[in-house]
């Protein structure tokens, strides 16, 4: 089972070493880790060649923003099932992609997903959010259901039938693509209840308050169009994070 990994950089010189290093370190034998680097105008460049490991590959050229350099990275992929790692964000454990590969040797299964920790920017050990998925069920995209992007894994076969991001949505595609997906499945997912991704906080949908308007005009863009609800399914989706807080504050007390 091959699996390839993708991060796109851009301007990520503080980071993006310890994203590849976490990549270099996995136990899983038969993968590769695409970097699709943007021309960055800082010293991420340098960062990734100084972290580069023997199963990875560097594309380095301009590109149109984020959605733009994933669906690159789709297209050099070689491997059986695709998946993305942030530039800011990191495998925890070094057995994260053995877990992944593993769900995937039931040829039924078609997508594996997994829980999230949002933590600090200056210290990865404090965890601010906790996203818990929990398993798709088709009447849970009204209620505004999603797993976190990152930790979707996908069989090659699903990008080809659906094809890649919507470059023209700056900061939902990845919702659209998402939803996109799971309206039409009648594959098996697996759901796997253990944080296998760790995101620094602080993305560019939540920095501003035009930012968040952005999102949310586009989240609620690729809920009409992909005929899973309306207004109550933004409302619910947005919603639905408070409680990331709520459960990670009880386990902390």
């Amino acid at each position: 089972m091959k699996l390839s990994v993708i991060t796109a950089v851009y301007n990520s010189e503080g980071t993006v070493g310890e994203t590849i290093a976490s990549v270099a370190r996995q136990t899983h034998v038969d993968l590769e880790h695409i970097i699709i680097e943007g021309n960055s105008s800082d010293g991420s460049l340098k960062a990734i060649e100084r972290a580069a490991h023997d199963r990875m590959r560097l594309v380095s050229e301009k590109d149109k923003g984020i959605y733009d350099a994933l669906n690159k990275g789709i297209g050099h992929a070689t491997g059986d099932v695709i998946g993305f790692l942030h530039s800011d964000d990191f495998l925890p454990y070094d057995q994260a992609l053995s877990r992944i590969a593993a769900a995937f040797d039931d040829p039924s299964v078609e997508a594996v997903f997994s829980d999230l920790d949002y933590v600090s920017q200056g210290d990865t050990s404090r965890v601010i959010r906790h996203w818990s998925t929990g398993p798709f069920h088709p009447s849970r995209l009204k209620y505004g259901w999603m797993p976190a992007h990152p930790t979707l894994y996908l069989r090659r076969e699903v990008y080809e039938h659906l094809g890649g991001y919507d470059i023209s949505l700056g900061i939902a595609a990845d919702y659209d693509f998402i939803l996109r997906y799971f309206s039409q499945t009648t594959g098996k997912t697996v759901y796997i209840p253990e944080v296998l991704y760790k995101m620094r906080l602080g993305g560019v949908s939540n920095r501003n308050w035009a930012k968040i308007r952005q999102k949310m005009t586009e989240d609620l863009l690729a809920i009409r169009r992909n005929r899973v609800g309306g207004l109550q399914t933004l409302a619910l989706k947005n919603l639905s994070k408070v409680g990331q807080f709520v459960v990670r504050a009880r386990q902390a007390s």
